[in-house]
């Protein structure tokens, strides 16, 4: 499956981000006007700590709906966004309408989505983005072809990240641990943030992540 991130300097960045959401719940809006679908219901969690984004996405979806979703002056913009299906005998302009109108209840305080876990890795990605970094740069399935062992890869990341960025990682392992209370869910959630290796030889996950977060804490003196 592939995966969406915007184009600096993109006119429909954070529609294009919107749409990956759906990428992941089978390419379809589901959405009616009733209610929002899953793949928006996703898309809204991670808004409810950046609201700033469902305003861009509702200010991006006005500009292109204004502009016609077929109008030659976006076609190369509308080209980069991600390919999503309607339901229902719906066209897609119509399924940006009841998007849009789902984003201003969210965003004017009527709508708010159900909360639980992330429940497909864009979410986990968008939520947890400097750990995408981390473990998903780091940690990778040819991560050993890089480094000798987890301290040399963890030890890199320390020597290249800002204080910000340590500060940040510090924040999401603990935030982490705290919203994947089981290890299988913890397991799931740091596949989907890159991880593709496993923890040092006799160490569990959920330890090494405690571990890792002594480890950059310290250095980073967060």
């Amino acid at each position: 499956m592939a995966e969406y991130s915007a184009v600096p300097g993109f006119r429909f960045s954070e529609v294009q981000e919107l749409l990956a959401a759906y990428t992941e719940f089978d390419y379809v809006f589901t959405d009616t006007p009733e209610e929002p679908g899953p793949a928006l219901e996703s898309y809204l969690r991670v808004a409810l700590r950046s609201p700033e984004r469902a305003g861009e996405a509702l200010r991006q979806i006005e500009d292109l709906l204004t502009v016609g979703l077929f109008s030659p002056e976006i076609e190369d913009e509308v080209d980069l966004l991600p390919r999503v299906r309607p339901t229902d005998g719906r066209n897609v302009e119509e399924s940006f309408r009841i998007i849009r109108g789902h984003l201003t209840a969210f965003l004017e305080g009527e709508l708010r989505p159900p909360e639980m876990v992330p429940q497909r890795p864009w979410e986990w990605r968008e939520r947890f983005p400097e750990l995408a970094g981390l473990l998903g740069g780091y940690f990778h399935q040819d991560m050993f072809h890089e480094y000798p062992s987890h301290r040399e890869a963890v030890d890199d990341y320390m020597a290249n990240a800002s204080v910000e960025e340590r500060r940040r990682a510090v924040e999401e392992l603990l935030e982490l641990m705290r919203t994947a209370e089981t290890d299988e869910t913890l397991e799931e959630a740091t596949e989907a943030l890159g991880m593709h290796v496993y923890p040092p030889s006799g160490v569990e996950l959920r330890q090494w992540l405690v571990d890792l977060v002594g480890v950059v804490k310290n250095y980073s003196g967060a």
